[in-house]
């Protein structure tokens, strides 16, 4: 890899969160895109952030525990009452 591909990676890379986001101004894009036709290790690292990103969207859903369950698993902790306290109260504030 030249100089020039090193320079053009390390660009794409300082902005590849904005790039991927689609916050960047149309002729960044078109540039980004030109590269990413000639560079096989940034379209790699482009495609792995794109998935990265999808998995967490389809798969990160906030599960919440019973309160049984909680309750059980706070005593076999041997949690004081303090953090029971704490999460009620984040409950309600």
């Amino acid at each position: 890899m030249s100089e020039t591909e090193q320079t053009e990676c390390q660009k794409l890379l300082g902005v590849i969160s904005e790039f991927v986001d689609g916050n960047l101004d149309a002729d960044i894009c078109a540039e980004i895109e030109r590269h990413l036709v000639e560079c096989a290790d940034c379209r790699i690292v482009v495609d792995s952030l794109n998935k990265t990103i999808y998995l967490y969207q389809t798969t990160s859903q906030q599960v919440t525990v019973p309160d049984e369950v909680r309750e059980r698993l706070f005593r076999c902790l041997e949690i004081d009452e303090l953090e029971d306290k704490g999460r009620d109260r984040a409950r309600t504030g």
